[in-house]
């Protein structure tokens, strides 16, 4: 396995900006390692050039935090050059709103483990723990079949079913975010749900059309359609969960999922990349955590990707989830008010800026 290393409510509008103020405390200090370039595994030729970004403030821990090497908080998210402006701006939305943020450990999975996106990251966030392990796209060749939008057939979107292959044994828990997310609470009060026997803890939607995320081949087939006897199947979002690792290992949820992936293959059953399969597996089968910490739908639909407004009550996470991505609607002055959400955590540095300075 190759990886990288390195230490270290509606809300109204103005009540939410709220919460983009940064701590008063910054600055830490933590000892960084060298980057390991023995281990890096190119495997196709690849070339990108990778957006200049702001350095962002260190943030410290509070007086009431336990020792970082006690408490880690592993936060898992996909790595990848056309969304890692979206990956920074979620990274310090965490930091800025945590109040242990030195306890906080990123694993980055990424394609490609270029030289250029650990640097961009490095020279951000100096004083960050992080990883970054390589997901070997002929993981999912010939698994994937085709959804609504390509993006989401791009095969990092299957990663998060390999992390207990990838993530190191000793890590037996974590948070999976995707890379459109935006945290403006204590990522600490999700790390702490209680799991019970379950493998996801995750927001739960049972009021949501849960058919219509699959075919109208997969509800004719009888025995398909028996997949969800005996339990109630409720809609989740995998862009954000607490994935038990260790029970995910135990239990070959990964090898589970690919049997639906293979399904698929041979009888269309769904649209959506790499969420049916996970819904057919785990739907109606997880720990519900309250809905606050997955706003989202704010990208719109698939196709249109049109703006969205925010849900009644408290907001601890917002998500882009759907086509609209926010930097790409800003960028091109057609931002929905949501947009103006994510914007203070923007850390792109764009060439006029930098002709400025």
């Amino acid at each position: 396995m190759a990886y990288w290393s390195s230490s270290s409510s509606i809300f109204s509008l103005l009540g939410l900006l709220s919460l983009i103020l940064f701590h008063p405390t910054t600055t830490t200090t933590v000892t960084a390692a060298a980057i390991r370039l023995n281990i890096i595994q190119k495997q196709i030729p690849f070339s990108v050039t990778i957006p200049s970004f702001r350095e962002a403030p260190a943030f410290r821990n509070g007086a009431s935090c336990i020792s970082r090497y006690k408490n880690i908080i592993h936060i898992v998210m996909p790595l990848d050059a056309n969304y890692i402006r979206g990956t920074m701006a979620a990274v310090l939305s965490i930091l800025q709103h945590s109040t242990c943020p030195e306890n906080v450990s990123f694993h980055f999975l990424s394609v490609h483990l270029e030289p250029e996106i650990y640097s961009a990251i490095k020279s951000t966030f100096p004083y960050l723990t992080f990883k970054m392990y390589q997901f070997n796209p002929n993981r999912v060749r010939g698994k994937i079949s085709r959804s609504i939008r390509q993006a989401l057939d791009q095969p990092l979107n299957y990663a998060r079913i390999y992390m207990s292959d990838i993530l190191p044994d000793d890590v037996k828990r974590v948070i999976y975010l995707d890379s459109d997310i935006i945290v403006v609470d204590d990522i600490a009060k999700l790390w702490g749900v209680d799991l019970g026997d379950k493998v996801i803890a995750a927001p739960e939607y049972c009021h949501a059309n849960f058919t219509r995320y699959f075919t109208d081949a997969f509800w004719s087939d009888v025995n398909l359609a028996r997949t969800f006897e005996g339990h109630r199947p409720c809609y989740f979002n995998t862009g954000v969960m607490v994935v038990d690792v260790d029970q995910w290992r135990k239990g070959g949820y990964t090898q589970k999922v690919e049997e639906w992936m293979a399904v698929q293959k041979n009888k269309r059953i769904y649209h959506l990349g790499s969420l049916p399969p996970v819904l057919l597996v785990f739907a109606g089968n997880i720990k519900a955590v309250d809905h606050r910490w997955n706003q989202h739908g704010l990208g719109g639909d698939n196709l249109e990707g049109k703006c969205r407004r925010l849900n009644t009550g408290p907001i601890s996470l917002l998500h882009w989830s759907g086509k609209g991505k926010p930097w790409l609607r800003l960028d091109s002055r057609r931002p929905c008010t949501v947009d103006y959400l994510w914007a203070p955590y923007d850390l792109y540095r764009s060439s006029r800026v930098a002709l400025e300075e």
